[in-house]
């Protein structure tokens, strides 16, 4: 079956390697911060993120193991740190601000240019999307995600690493996740008629302080 947003985890040629690496890099920052009981000093870290998908069976997701949530006192003391530079921080409203990004970049997905997402992404993350965009998009082939129904948005991580704010938050969400050609008449794989749910961790980083959030990082639940 050619790829689509979900299968690329698992069949496209070349990206479980990239989702593994970034995943592995994910890994290696949480590793970093929990052995530190303050945030590091600025130093421009940028996080790498990963993207991909397991063929309609769940949405984006990284084929490296992500670890338990924290407790809710490391989230708490993560939402204090972030705080001494944005006072006005709030993981409960931040679940909007999460959703609204999640649904422009699924857009963005589905119209093959990540490029109406990238003032959302990081770099890193935009030019792993972007690239199998260009790969649909030389297959003539869309895959298409409708009907998105966000059920939760919880924050369930919050830190600051050099310089950096993190979040992390856990969506349960459902969808219409199949593939056409690009005139729309054919269905290529997937189902437009049955919804697939999923759960997954996005993880938002920006500058510590009252700057904007941009998506590094997606892990399977």
């Amino acid at each position: 079956m050619l790829p689509s947003l979900r299968s690329l985890l698992f069949g496209g040629i070349g990206f479980l390697e990239i989702v593994i690496i970034g995943g592995l890099i994910f890994l290696a920052v949480r590793a970093m911060r929990s052995r530190q009981s303050q945030p590091a000093a600025p130093s421009g870290y940028a996080s790498t993120g990963s993207l991909g998908g397991d063929g309609g069976q769940s949405a984006y997701g990284a084929s490296a193991t992500l670890q338990a949530p924290t407790s809710p006192s490391d989230v708490d003391r993560g939402v204090g740190y972030i705080r001494q530079m944005d006072a006005d921080f709030d993981p409960r409203r931040f679940g909007e601000t999460a959703s609204d990004i999640f649904f422009k970049v699924q857009a963005a997905w589905t119209g093959r240019d990540m490029g109406r997402a990238a003032s959302l992404l990081t770099p890193e993350m935009q030019g792993f999307l972007q690239k199998d965009c260009d790969r649909l998009r030389a297959e003539r082939r869309i895959n298409r995600l409708e009907n998105i129904a966000v059920r939760a948005a919880e924050v369930t991580e919050a830190w600051q690493e050099r310089g950096q704010d993190y979040v992390t938050v856990h969506f349960l969400a459902s969808l219409l996740d199949y593939s056409t050609d690009e005139a729309g008449t054919q269905v290529l794989d997937g189902n437009p008629t049955e919804p697939v749910k999923f759960e997954e961790f996005w993880t938002f980083v920006r500058p510590v302080g009252p700057n904007p959030w941009r998506l590094s990082a997606i892990q399977q639940a």
